[in-house]
């Protein structure tokens, strides 16, 4: 019965419920779409890390981050494969160039070297072609999201990266990373563009016959006293903890979904006051007919639930139609399946924050006025 009374007031004050449920949409749309940027951002400061096929990182003596560390010793790898635990270990080496476009002006990349057969730092989805193209020495891929900024190259099109002859000969999907295009192409030939001493890598990406755990990584770091050893996970976590901290990124956000639920809060807790003021003789007369107090508590709470179920629900529904929009896109849009049931929940508890304020003057109500 009182849910009814609760579902009857919401129908009928019809301009108090669309505020209170514009307040609930603001919420789960502006803060659901906050966090699809930053997630999508995250996932490009540590796209490399994430998607190699490596369980362990080798690179140089305190890193602070993957995109930041110098150059170390191929020797290192004799030293990794020695050990048990040890599959197989590859040298990777990252290095940057000037693509030159159609047109003749220059674009910075980062050009990515690997190894085959096993390609272990990418490239991971192909748009257009697979890793066979890669067999040739001049080969390199592009991103199918980086075309235009490239001039829109063609497969088997010659040009220059670093003033070293290249042949787009791939392109892929999802390789964009933080610090801007990323290009794929055979080790030595990104030994060519960047000009790197013979023998000198990136980092040293291992894979292992099982999960790492504590005793392996303690006897890689004794093995690599001089390296930064790190687990695939544990870099992608400093990685992002880096850019995160130093960028402005996180604060950036943080403030804006605060700012988000504060406009949902006010939205809602002015329309329900005013709404509850409204019917202030309506909570009068239930308590003059033998209505408690808690079931005066119970309609308001009923109203905030239905608000917030029916807010909830249109709000993803918008975020869920501008995800499927962005898409595929420039935009670095992602939403984990965990946000969803949180920003759910969070919304409708920022509901019943909003309409305490309604609460308490419901219960202010005085039977004895009906009858003045």
């Amino acid at each position: 019965m009182r849910t009814l009374t609760a579902f009857r007031m919401v129908v009928h004050d019809r301009s108090s419920t669309a505020g209170a449920l514009l307040g609930v949409v603001a919420i789960v749309f502006l803060v659901g779409q906050q966090l699809s940027l930053l997630f999508g951002l995250l996932n490009y400061m540590s796209v490399l890390v994430d998607h190699s096929n490596a369980d362990v990182w080798v690179m140089s003596g305190n890193i602070r981050n993957a995109d930041a560390g110098n150059l170390i010793s191929g020797r290192y790898i004799d030293r990794i494969v020695g050990l048990p635990e040890v599959k197989w270990a590859e040298p990777v080496l990252i290095g940057s160039g000037l693509f030159r476009t159609a047109d003749g002006s220059y674009e910075s990349v980062r050009v990515i070297g690997t190894r085959r057969p096993r390609l272990s730092l990418g490239p991971w989805q192909f748009f257009k072609a697979d890793e066979r193209a890669l067999l040739d020495l001049e080969s390199v891929t592009v991103d199918k999201l980086d075309l235009a900024k490239l001039g829109n190259p063609v497969l088997n099109q010659v040009t220059e990266i670093g003033h070293r002859r290249v042949r787009v000969r791939a392109i892929t999907e999802g390789a964009r990373g933080f610090q801007g295009t990323i290009v794929f192409a055979s080790i030595d030939k990104v030994k060519e563009i960047a000009r790197t001493p013979p023998g000198r890598y990136s980092a040293i990406l291992v894979r292992l016959n099982r999960a790492p755990d504590s005793r392996i990584m303690a006897r890689l770091r004794a093995a690599l006293p001089k390296c930064s050893v790190y687990t695939t996970k544990e870099l992608s976590y400093l990685t992002k903890k880096y850019y995160i901290a130093n960028t402005g990124i996180g604060s950036s956000f943080g403030f804006s979904t605060v700012i988000a639920v504060l406009i949902g809060v006010v939205i809602i807790s002015l329309t329900m006051y005013t709404s509850v003021l409204g019917r202030a003789r309506d909570f009068a007369v239930m308590r003059a007919i033998g209505g408690r107090r808690r079931d005066i508590a119970v309609v308001v709470a009923c109203e905030a639930l239905i608000i917030a179920g029916v807010g909830v629900f249109v709000g993803f529904l918008m975020l869920v139609t501008l995800l499927n929009f962005t898409r595929g896109s420039a935009i670095p849009s992602f939403l984990p399946l965990f946000v969803s049931p949180a920003l759910a929940i969070g919304a409708i508890l920022v509901s019943f924050i909003g309409s305490s304020i309604a609460l308490r003057v419901a219960l202010k109500a005085d039977p004895a006025s009906v009858f003045h």
